[in-house]
């Protein structure tokens, strides 16, 4: 029990010693569509505990949702690390997710239990890779709003001389 605290505490530090080399611009330019799926993601953990998906038997913080330490250290982190490198070719951005979703799915998701901090309880392997690849999907498109949104709009003496 002890040992899985400071491994979850650890989980969700560690990643944020990576954030000096993502650089201030693209920190700034990748986290909004981050936080927005690292907000998704938590409404969707209230589903996920009512349908009991997952069952969390070690928490960081005790009556705090499980997924926190996840969520706030290698899910937004790596996000962004994934959106800044991928951004502008969907193609590798779904290839790069649909490793990381399998990576996470079987393997991590095979550590975890094993640590007894999380299990899949009525969701199995291949939806659980599903769920990340639609979450994916999801990210990039709010990521490309941002970016169109973000364009400054040309000038009145731009538009008129081409």
């Amino acid at each position: 029990m002890k040992y899985n605290k400071m491994f979850l505490l650890v989980l969700m530090l560690v990643p944020w010693l990576s954030v000096p080399m993502l650089g201030k611009r693209n920190f700034k330019r990748f986290l909004p569509a981050a936080f927005f799926i690292t907000c998704w993601i938590s409404v969707e953990s209230l589903l996920a505990k009512r349908r009991v998906w997952w069952r969390f038997y070690d928490r960081l913080i005790p009556n705090v949702m499980g997924e926190v330490p996840f969520l706030f250290g290698p899910f937004i982190i790596g996000s962004i690390w994934i959106l800044k490198f991928t951004f502008g070719n969907f193609f590798r951005y779904l290839i790069v997710n649909l490793v990381t979703d399998f990576l996470f799915s079987y393997p991590g998701m095979f550590v975890l239990k094993r640590m007894g901090i999380v299990s899949l309880v009525r969701l199995k392997h291949y939806q659980m890779g599903i769920l990340f690849m639609a979450k994916s999907i999801l990210m990039y498109g709010c990521q490309f709003m941002v970016e169109k949104f973000r364009k400054k709009p040309k000038s009145l003496i731009q538009r008129l001389l081409p």
